[in-house]
């Protein structure tokens, strides 16, 4: 259970610590001493999976929350509208000259936290939070750069961003797609290779070399933009399906900001794709 996306990209993302283990005893996922159809199974479930609330896997006196979907939307909720907030007010009272050098170190500063978070076993509220705050700052330092020189460019790659994401789901939920092993591979190997030549193309843009140029309508630069937003839509199915799966092994509470994270740098990711993408036909 893989994720391409770097916040959810751990294979044991979803996992208990050894010392929490310990003390919850049985954890929700795992598979039971008992064999199936034995107390502690229902008809029907799945071999493994407990019937109950996670009060049986907590220590006496203490209730383990297990992450469900609408903790998931709730702090998805909580962190895409920190981000927007921000990014607001930024595009509202960040001066024209001052563009540049936030839109630079906010997204390296951004990047640093979405690596840290990745490489942290315990999911971090507040590591959230930062980072939605950071990632607005560079959205809307981002959003006033393209607005400026591309005026009505904004609005219509906020409403394509949502609209992706809800088509996306629906897509996911109404066909029930099965995302297999062969089709993350690729999704994360096409990930990371596009996130070498967006690299590539940054280092070049300091010699005036860039091949990729918003507002420059080249073969090269659409392909790359047509690729980068499927890309980011193929992240939110697998996205999707990892927290789905998250869900139903048990995952405890806290693991919700996590997929949360996960969705948000998603989201983040589509919309800087369209609106470059839009900007090749705003001349």
């Amino acid at each position: 259970m893989r994720s391409s996306n770097p916040v959810l990209s751990r294979p044991d993302a979803w996992q208990v610590e050894p010392a929490q283990q310990a003390q919850y005893g049985q954890y929700p996922g795992q598979p039971t001493q008992a064999p199936y159809g034995q107390p502690g199974q229902m008809p029907g479930q799945p071999y493994g999976y407990a019937d109950g609330n996670a009060q049986q896997f907590a220590p006496q006196g203490q209730v383990a929350g297990r992450m469900t979907i609408d903790d998931v939307i709730t702090k998805t909720a909580i962190t895409l509208g920190t981000v927007i907030a921000v990014a607001a007010v930024t595009y509202m009272f960040l001066p024209v000259a001052l563009l540049m050098p936030i839109w630079i170190v906010s997204g390296l500063v951004a990047f640093g936290v979405v690596m840290l978070v990745s490489f942290r076993r315990r999911i971090n509220p507040a590591f959230v939070l930062a980072y939605a705050a950071i990632e607005g700052v560079f959205l809307g330092a981002v959003s006033k750069a393209f607005e400026y020189m591309y005026p009505g460019i904004v609005m219509p790659a906020v409403v394509g961003t949502f609209v992706a994401a809800g088509m996306t789901l629906a897509v996911y939920k109404i066909f029930r797609i099965r995302v297999t092993d062969k089709f993350r591979k690729m999704v994360l190997i096409g990930t990371m290779a596009y996130a070498g030549v967006l690299l590539i193309n940054f280092v070049l843009s300091f010699f005036g070399m860039a091949f990729i140029q918003a507002g420059n309508l080249t073969v090269i630069a659409l392909l790359a933009s047509a690729i980068g937003v499927g890309l980011a839509v193929f992240n939110l199915i697998l996205d999707f399906d990892f927290i789905e799966q998250g869900i139903a092994m048990g995952a405890p509470s806290s693991e919700s900001w996590r997929g949360a994270f996960g969705l948000t740098v998603t989201m983040v990711w589509l919309y800087i794709e369209l609106l470059r993408l839009l900007s090749y036909f705003r001349r």
